[in-house]
C-alpha cells in the first residue's frame, strides 16, 4: 500500500483523507494515495483530529499516545506518525478495513 511509508526512525507514515461530520467511523476506501477516514467529529476544536488518532488507534490495535499528526492539522489531508507498529501489521489491519467497503 503506497498510504503507509517505513521511515528510518523505526516509525511508519500513514496517509489519511479525513471527511468529518460523516454518519459514522469508518474506512471508506482509497483517496489517491491516502486512506479515506470518515469520523462523526465536527472540524472545530481539534475535535476531528481527535477522533482520527482514535479511530486509527483502535484500527491499527495501538494505544493513542502511538499516533500523532506530523502534518495537515487543518486539512483534510494529513500525515500520521506510527511508533511501535511493524510494517506488515500496519499492511494488515488496513488491508482488512478496505475489505469491508
Amino acid at each position: 500500500m503506497k498510504c503507509i511509508i517505513s521511515q528510518q526512525d523505526n516509525t511508519l507514515a500513514l496517509n489519511v483523507y479525513v471527511q468529518p461530520r460523516a454518519s459514522q467511523n469508518r474506512v471508506a476506501g482509497m483517496h489517491g494515495n491516502a486512506v479515506k477516514i470518515c469520523v462523526t467529529a465536527p472540524p472545530v476544536e481539534n475535535n476531528a483530529n481527535e477522533a482520527v488518532i482514535h479511530f486509527i488507534a483502535k484500527l491499527l490495535g495501538v494505544s493513542k499516545s502511538s499516533l500523532s499528526i506530523k502534518s495537515g492539522r487543518q486539512a483534510r489531508n494529513k500525515k500520521i506518525i506510527i511508533s511501535n507498529l511493524a510494517l506488515q501489521d500496519a499492511h494488515e489491519a488496513l488491508a482488512r478495513a478496505l475489505a469491508k467497503t
